[in-house]
């Protein structure tokens, strides 16, 4: 249960404008984010056409953690959206967008607040999500160049700087929701900022690029592939030739103790012991252990590490390119997946009370196959019609109004307050 309260679970809303400026393939990268998530929620025993006898925890262990990142790295490029694309907005329409941009926080944060009381077993994200729209309000002002260095100075500074605290100033308590205190917001929850900004920070520097452009793309997939050559080549050499596994093998996990690796070691016993560190590095949701700093040379998702940054990041935007091209060449294709994307708060807000309503139902056999398939489908279905008949999904359209509703309050009392004597 816990494996399935880890992760992935968020919407963020996408303000650019629904006519020829908006780029499809931005809505279909967080369809495929959406659905991942889905995968993670629902657990492989819901997947009827691959099965857990096939290729169902394959797809588990590709999407758990990497559906989180995308989404925020599709959170910070909708800010980049939001507060002027390419180039910054400066003066009355920076001011604007910042109202806009503190509207939908509070919104989607309350939100999130009441998802949680639903009680299903996800983690959920929205909160989360709140905070890092404000924390990331600052960085609108910068442009690409200066963003890409926040993010990477976030990437590799914050894994060791998060270590440290936690290891020193900062003791983690049992987690009873989602969130539920500024600790686990900034360090020791499910998505901790300290290591989610950096995706929102290269999210935002994304954005500030032009994407129609294929220089820019090809940049992209070479930025991507590049910081995937690094996150597993990098963690390779710490763990085995380096020899960072068998010391995590000697200081021993939460589900075993240690054991001294001697030179006439049984070769088998030593491969399990080494499989059973990874087997718990893979169960990690949020940030490795304080016992040893080898844990920072793993790259497994949810772990926090620099490694899972880059690998998170460097597959989020081939992924992200890959889905610009599919909906440039096959856009009626990929028109039921954009249309997914469209509307990311409304599917999340609307799969998790579907799935109140099956855990309320049979709190323990509601995980059934093909359950995932008929999750994907129903949202396919609804977007697409949806976004037939309206423009927007109907939560966006509800923060939408919010956000242009608070924009209007504060000009008029702006302009109250020029015009007082």
């Amino acid at each position: 249960m816990a494996q399935n309260r880890s992760d992935d679970a968020a919407a963020s809303p996408d303000a650019a404008p629904s006519g020829p400026a908006r780029i499809d393939g931005v809505d279909a990268a967080r369809a495929l984010a959406v659905f991942g998530m889905f995968a993670v929620h629902l657990g492989v025993e819901s997947m009827g056409l691959l099965s857990p006898e096939g290729y169902a925890w394959t797809l588990h262990g590709q999407v758990r953690g990497n559906s989180s990142a995308l989404f925020a790295l599709l959170a910070g490029l909708s800010l980049a959206l939001m507060t002027g694309r390419t180039s910054p907005v400066t003066g009355d329409g920076r001011r604007r967008a910042a109202v806009r941009v503190l509207t939908r926080a509070v919104l989607i944060g309350l939100l999130g607040i009441l998802l949680d009381f639903t009680g299903v077993p996800v983690a959920i994200i929205l909160t989360y999500y709140a905070g890092y729209f404000v924390l990331a309000l600052p960085l609108t002002r910068l442009r690409s160049g200066a963003l890409w260095a926040v993010a990477g100075a976030l990437a590799v500074v914050g894994p060791p700087l998060s270590f440290l605290l936690r290891d020193t100033v900062v003791e983690a308590g049992p987690r009873t929701s989602s969130l539920s205190s500024l600790t686990e917001f900034l360090l020791t929850g499910y998505y901790p900022a300290i290591t989610f900004m950096a995706f929102v920070a290269a999210g935002l520097a994304v954005g500030r690029m032009d994407l129609r452009s294929t220089a820019v793309r090809l940049r992209l997939l070479g930025i991507g592939a590049g910081l995937s050559v690094f996150a597993y080549g990098g963690s390779w050499l710490l763990l085995h030739p380096l020899g960072g596994l068998d010391r995590l093998v000697e200081q021993g996990t939460a589900f075993m103790g240690g054991f001294p690796i001697t030179p006439g070691m049984d070769p088998v016993l030593l491969d399990r012991l080494r499989a059973g560190v990874m087997d718990e590095a893979n169960s990690i949701s949020g940030q490795v252990p304080t016992d040893s700093w080898w844990w920072l040379a793993v790259n497994t998702p949810h772990t926090g590490t620099t490694f899972e940054i880059a690998e998170a990041v460097g597959q989020g935007l081939i992924v992200l390119v890959a889905c610009v091209w599919l909906a440039e060449h096959a856009r009626w294709p990929m028109y039921p997946l954009a249309s997914v994307g469209r509307m990311p708060l409304t599917v999340y807000t609307g799969h998790i009370l579907v799935l109140m309503v099956l855990v309320a139902g049979d709190a323990v056999g509601w995980r059934q196959p093909w359950l995932l398939e008929w999750f994907v489908f129903g949202a396919l279905v609804f977007a697409t019609l949806w976004r037939l008949i309206a423009a927007r999904g109907p939560a966006e359209a509800g923060l939408a109004a919010a956000a242009d509703g608070a924009v209007a309050i504060v000009e008029e009392r702006l302009e109250e307050r020029r015009r007082a004597p």
